[in-house]
């Protein structure tokens, strides 16, 4: 593994979705999640973070300490108490909370996703080792379209049949499926160097999460989202660990604007704009 992360570094996607549901609202039939006053389409954190993590663990299938901590159908107590035994002979003779750090640590560095989104490990309080909490540097807001989005619900038909009941009654099923014909969203993220020197998140993992995230759409088409891209991804790296700008001034320094008239239906009726003109003292932008 590399050495940890040092600089400050804060991120903007530009996503498109074409005929897709970015992320299904449970509340609500699986519709697109959407800002019930603007109309705004909605993306969750916990949505990307898991592309991510489905990302990493195909990228990193066997290899050392790229495990994946939050992974369905495993529960996160198994890694837990293997970890707590696979540290017990370091830990013996430690105080409580000292022993809870020495099983971080552990976790830390067999799981790229605590190393980088950070966990609440209960096993460890439940066990007396401290609180189990552990901060990732790598923090995702939701994502938010540029305009407000028509959610449309679609009949569909299915003409095979699950039984035979239903093939002598010569029935199908309906069922619906939501789509948003199509949209534009900006997802903004942060990485703490800070944080980043207390997981252990290398500039290897750093790497690969930019890889994680402009690819993450890549190989994961499915119905619900047959065609999603990771269009523009915009890096502002610090040279300190503490940041050299605000990061709503970077931020502010990208504008994403619809240029066509009547409902857009592709990327370019839309205007990307970068200023990178007189950047702050100490701040890269890279563009990818």
């Amino acid at each position: 593994m590399s050495e940890v992360l040092k600089n400050k570094v804060d991120f903007m996607m530009i996503i498109e979705v074409t005929n897709g549901n970015p992320n299904g609202d449970p509340d609500m039939d699986n519709a697109p999640r959407t800002d019930i006053e603007t109309g705004h389409g909605l993306i969750t954190d916990v949505c990307l973070k898991r592309k991510i993590r489905d990302y990493v663990a195909k990228r990193k299938t066997g290899e050392a300490g790229y495990g994946i901590y939050i992974t369905a159908g495993i529960p996160t107590n198994r890694p837990e108490a293997a970890a707590i035994d696979a540290t017990s002979e370091e830990t013996k003779e430690k105080q409580p909370y000292e022993a809870g750090e020495i099983v971080k640590k552990y976790l830390c560095d067999n799981f790229s996703d605590i190393r980088t989104f950070g966990a609440v490990l209960t096993s460890l309080s439940k066990n007396n080792l401290g609180d189990g909490r552990v901060n990732g540097p790598v923090q995702l807001c939701f994502g938010r379209s540029v305009d407000p989005i028509d959610p449309q619900s679609i009949t569909i038909d299915r003409i095979t049949v699950a039984s035979e009941k239903e093939a002598e009654a010569k029935s199908s099923t309906m069922g619906r499926k939501w789509i948003v014909p199509y949209a534009v969203y900006t997802v903004c993220g942060h990485i703490s160097a800070e944080k980043a020197k207390k997981t252990g998140f290398s500039e290897e993992d750093y790497e690969l999460l930019m890889e994680a995230l402009l690819n993450m759409f890549d190989d994961d088409a499915s119905s619900a989202r047959p065609d999603m891209a990771v269009r523009n991804l915009i890096v502002f790296k610090h040279e300190s660990a503490t940041g050299n700008e605000k990061a709503w001034k970077l931020f502010d320094r990208v504008s994403v604007k619809r240029v066509s008239e009547g409902p857009a239906r592709k990327f370019s009726d839309y205007e990307v704009k970068i200023d990178t003109e007189d950047m702050p003292a100490g701040v890269e932008c890279i563009i990818k």
